[in-house]
């Protein structure tokens, strides 16, 4: 019978059967179901040929989860997709849409960096969050941003589909970050790097879909506004995973309360990591942001590429990064976060570069090596909910988002600027990759260890699990 795994039920059974020698033929079979709403049809196939095997597989979670964790994994991946496809719509319909409306780089560039300052929607989502618990803001905040976003498909203009962006990117962003945190304070010791770098499949699963549909455009000026009313179908399952997500065990073990008790020279030690990991969050975005949201200008004015063009390149040079991102995840919870996101950070920005210089053959080649070996920083992710308490993790956690959207626009307004004065974004991106290389630099320097360390341990104030 089940011990332990992500199953709710499971059992193991041996029929043995006298053979006329004298010997017995011994019969092992196996009757399960997996804890894992929606995702069970992907894992199906993988975990009966691992229990055929008898053996990890190798896709496995280092550290195995129990039938919870999968549970939560499971739920918090559905939704993950769904904030993957809002947090995309913008980055790929914005040159569609600054065509319709007639306006250039320029504005464009201003647009996206104003629509960062929907971060400020994200900081009251995740400061309820730490008081009122992860559950209820999050299915309220996906369900807000699928609304807010599908207003994009009614702009009469550019300044309106910023502004209902403004909103939309903000809860989304609230999404993430509570995501991330339910994650880590459900997930085992050694299976937090693993279990957020599935969750980032998983929201680049929804940002794939939006690039799905992305050929609308081609079939009318106006077509880009399809891909916000798409999301509008996410809106029956999110109420589905409300009704079988429950509240992370953490927060409830380390409900707020006026008796509540920091333990001595915590606010020091958090205010210290906060200023560290904000850093780097702002140097990696100053370039991180732009080389992501001007991709399709670039390809579109630069290199002539149709929306069905961008849609074929973004999915031929992204798709592979699914194995680094999924690397980053293992190698992070069993060989260390830093060195991991270090490789990342440096190899990654260096093609990257070298993409927006490239055309032809070269610019494909580039660009998936640079995406690949920049998915390796998804190690950095982690060390956000790692290294707060449960009292203040969400908001932390906001805060250094906040910071990390702050680079993103400056990098936006830089980048889109030196593109329109330079007439190149090669140039504009060699500049703004000053910012990651210190960010390695701060990372190697300064950043904890963490891999395989409990949370309690790493913040000695929380109350520890039963």
């Amino acid at each position: 019978m089940l011990d332990h795994g992500p199953f709710t039920d499971y059992e193991r059974t041996l029929t043995v059967v006298p053979a006329p020698d004298g010997r017995h033929r011994i019969t092992e079979s196996f009757t399960y179901r997996l804890a894992l709403p929606v995702w069970w049809v992907v894992f199906a196939l993988p975990v009966r040929l691992g229990l055929q095997h008898r053996r990890n597989p190798w896709w496995a979670p280092p550290h195995r989860l129990d039938a919870r964790a999968a549970r939560v994994m499971a739920l918090l991946a559905c939704v993950q997709v769904v904030d993957g496809y809002l947090g995309t719509v913008i980055s790929q319909t914005i040159t569609f849409a600054a065509d319709e409306f007639d306006r250039g780089d320029t504005a464009q560039g201003v647009t996206l960096a104003v629509i960062r300052l929907g971060v400020l929607v994200a900081l009251g989502v995740v400061f309820l969050a730490d008081r009122k618990g992860r559950r209820r803001l999050l299915l309220a905040t996906a369900t807000a941003a699928v609304l807010c976003t599908s207003l994009g498909a009614l702009s009469p203009g550019l300044w309106f589909l910023g502004g209902s962006q403004l909103v939309a990117r903000g809860l989304t962003t609230g999404m993430g970050i509570l995501i991330g945190v339910y994650a880590a304070e459900e997930l085992p010791r050694g299976s937090r790097a693993w279990g957020l770098s599935v969750l980032a499949l998983s929201a680049a699963l929804g940002a794939g879909m939006a690039v799905w549909v992305l050929p609308v455009a081609d079939l009318h000026e106006a077509g880009w506004r399809i891909v916000y009313v798409v999301p509008l179908l996410s809106l029956l399952g999110l109420a589905a995973v409300g009704r079988r997500l429950p509240e992370s065990r953490r927060f409830t073990a380390n409900a707020p309360s006026p008796a509540a008790d920091e333990a001595p020279g915590r606010t020091g030690i958090e205010g210290r990591r906060l200023l560290l990991l904000a850093a780097v969050a702002f140097l990696f975005l100053v370039f991180a942001a732009p080389a992501s949201q001007f991709q399709n200008d670039f390809l579109k004015d630069h290199r002539g590429f149709t929306a069905s063009g961008i849609t074929l390149y973004t999915i031929l040079t992204t798709t592979p990064a699914g194995v680094g991102i999924f690397l980053a995840g293992r190698l992070a919870d069993t060989r260390g976060r830093r060195g991991v996101a270090t490789v990342g950070l440096l190899g990654g920005t260096t093609f990257l570069v070298l993409s927006y210089h490239a055309s032809g053959v070269a610019m494909w080649g580039t660009h998936l090596v640079g995406v690949v070996v920049g998915s390796l920083t998804v190690a950095m992710g982690v060390y956000g909910p790692e290294l707060f308490s449960t009292r203040h993790r969400a908001r932390a956690n906001g805060l250094i988002v906040t910071l990390g959207v702050a680079g993103s626009a400056s990098g936006l307004l830089l980048v889109g600027v030196l593109a329109d004065r330079l007439g190149s974004y090669g140039h504009a991106f060699s500049i703004a990759a000053i910012g990651p290389v210190l960010a390695a630099v701060l990372v190697l320097w300064r950043f904890p260890e963490t891999a395989g360390v409990e949370l309690e341990d790493l913040n000695p104030g929380d109350a520890r699990l039963g």
